[in-house]
């Protein structure tokens, strides 16, 4: 793997250690501490500070019917099913979401495929296909929106991005990604709000792309 160079802000990394973030953007998070030693120590030393002030909280009473329902709740929790492994270009965190199956590609045009993984009031998380050489529609943003690199590569107006690093694309970016010659660029990306297409033709078929 080339080396890192776009990294999740800290502020980020400090959310998604205490778990406040959106689902789409965890996943996004997720999959990139599972490929950067530098996010993955920070994301380790905010959970070890959560811990000690955790650890210095003083103990607090509990009513004897909220300690019944709390065991009644660990009793009717399931089993855990075993942790999902990486697969490919694919790390963990995006087997889960994938739900230990391949991809099943849908064409957005132009030799660029979709999966829509989830979809909801938090955000939406997909996987984007994109062929060698190939540039996405010229867009902007609504909101946030995250860019893991799976595989290959593409650059924009804000540099190059590789296997491992991460776009974060705010309301004030406008761009259109091309992927590189190395081979097709895989993504996992991440949006809080639809993008905002230049052109007419992916601004009509928005709708049903959902993007």
């Amino acid at each position: 793997m080339s080396k890192i160079t776009h990294h999740i802000p800290e502020e980020m990394l400090r959310a998604y250690a205490a778990g406040t973030l959106p689902q789409p953007f965890a996943v996004v998070i997720a999959a990139h501490v599972s490929l950067c030693d530098d996010c993955r120590s920070v994301v380790e030393a905010e959970a070890a500070v959560g811990g000690a002030l955790l650890d210095g909280l003083a103990p607090a009473d509990v009513s004897s019917d909220a300690r019944a329902r709390l065991f009644a709740a660990l009793d009717a929790t399931p089993t855990p099913t075993p942790p999902q492994r990486g697969s490919g270009v694919f790390p963990a965190p995006v087997m889960e979401a994938l739900k230990g199956q391949p991809p099943r590609w849908k064409m957005l045009g132009g030799g660029i495929r979709q999966q829509i993984l989830s979809a909801d009031e938090e955000g939406s998380l997909r996987l984007l296909y994109i062929p060698r050489g190939r540039a996405v529609p010229e867009h902007g943003h609504h909101g946030l929106e995250l860019t893991l690199v799976l595989q290959g590569s593409f650059s924009d107006s804000e540099g190059r991005f590789a296997v491992g690093d991460v776009e974060v694309a705010q309301d004030d970016v406008d761009h259109q990604p091309m992927a590189g010659d190395e081979a097709p660029c895989i993504c996992l990306a991440a949006t809080d709000a639809p993008l905002r297409f230049h052109a007419m033709i992916p601004r009509l078929l928005q709708p049903l792309f959902r993007i």
